[in-house]
């Protein structure tokens, strides 16, 4: 699955010391076939990953496993003369939406940044959410008749570009991505949230959640001890789920659970991204992007301290401990949460994916451009 070595920089600058070499593989991660770059990517039962690779500004950890029967999440990393695009893709209700968004998302980011001379800016990045927001419901629409099932599939889709000095951070749904930043010269680091989470479980969501839908009492539902919106999801905001943003989809013959009782009047779910921009500091470290799986088990403290500590490999770290601490709260040994099979282990834990990109600052002043372009994408092949 390995589409070809490419060259990247000759820059020798690497947090995990002096054997990252200066060329990088691009292709699918878990793909097999070797490595390059002072790269290592492996197998793990349903655990994939890449401990070490290069993109534009520096050097990334990724990581996924699989918990669902089939993988649901989909992720990327994309690297050239526009700069560095990140794409966290966290599936619901099948893999479907998941794989679009992959498919289209940067793909319209690229053609809407190319119209204005490769300049990045928050409605360059709302756009293409806006592009492939739309393509996906006519997909939907063109499929009504033989999968209509395709009208409840959805994902949250958490975006990272990284453009000259300037960090872009869109956010639908609940993952999340946490600064790693160096406090003075004291050695310690401080994790800093730079993504807005939309999880009916959050305060402030609830709130947005009726203030939007002031005459329906029934917006948000407490079942089981979890706030769902509608009793049903929790998410607020996603790409697809477009049962709950188009009454025409809102109907037989999708499955009773997702039809509401009473009419639609307006969309329930937006997918509007809440977008931030920060301007990339010589003391900020690294990022992590992962799907709320991770977050569910590690705070953003411990997340950033295992990176910290451990560079390399540090996604594979992420992953592991996360399911250390799923163990743990079934009260369960570690070992034996690794001999779970996929669909059993959705109970334990869920999808995981993880990507850390490290910053060089020196690439990063200097406004080097990758050239070949990388493109590296986890999870497709994975079922």
């Amino acid at each position: 699955m390995l589409r070809g070595l490419m060259n990247l920089f000759s820059v020798c600058w690497s947090p995990f010391g002096n054997e990252v070499e200066n060329h990088e593989t691009n292709g699918v991660l878990g793909g097999g076939g070797g490595s390059s770059g002072g790269s290592r990517e492996g197998k793990d039962g349903f655990l994939w990953f890449r401990d070490i690779g290069k993109y534009g500004s520096g050097e990334f950890s990724m990581a996924v496993i699989q918990a669902n029967q089939v993988l649901e999440d989909q992720s990327q990393i994309e690297s050239g003369q526009f700069g560095t695009f990140v794409g966290i893709y966290d599936g619901h209700g099948g893999p479907e939406a998941a794989r679009y968004v992959y498919e289209h998302l940067f793909k319209n980011f690229r053609a809407i940044a190319a119209e204005s001379g490769g300049v990045v800016t928050a409605e360059t990045i709302q756009r293409a959410f806006q592009q492939t927001e739309e393509g996906f419901t006519a997909l939907v629409s063109e499929l009504w008749s033989t999968r209509p099932n395709m009208a409840t599939v959805g994902t949250c889709s958490l975006v990272g570009v990284i453009y000259q000095r300037t960090l872009f951070i869109a956010n639908l749904g609940d993952s999340r991505v946490v600064l790693g930043k160096k406090v003075g010269n004291t050695g310690e680091i401080a994790a800093i949230q730079l993504s807005t989470e939309h999880n009916a479980n959050i305060e402030a969501i609830r709130h947005e959640l009726k203030d939007l839908h002031p005459n329906d009492p029934q917006i948000v539902v407490l079942k089981h001890g979890v706030w769902r919106v509608k009793g049903i999801i929790q998410v607020s905001r996603s790409i697809g789920d477009v049962y709950m943003k188009h009454a025409r989809y809102n109907r037989e013959p999708i499955n009773a659970k997702f039809r509401l009782p009473e009419p639609m009047n307006m969309p329930i779910l937006s997918a509007t991204p809440t977008i931030a921009s920060y301007d990339i500091h010589p003391n900020d470290s690294f990022l992590i992007f992962a799907s709320d799986g991770l977050w569910e088990h590690l705070s953003n403290e411990k997340a950033v301290a295992i990176v910290h500590g451990h560079p390399r490999g540090s996604a594979k770290r992420l992953i592991k401990a996360a399911l250390r601490e799923a163990a743990r709260k079934r009260e369960m040994r570690y070992s034996d949460l690794w001999k779970i099979d996929k669909k059993v282990r959705r109970h334990f834990h869920d999808d995981i994916t993880v990507i850390v990109l490290f910053f060089n600052h020196d690439l990063l002043s200097r406004g080097a451009v990758q050239d070949p372009p990388v493109s590296i994408r986890s999870a497709l092949e994975h079922r």
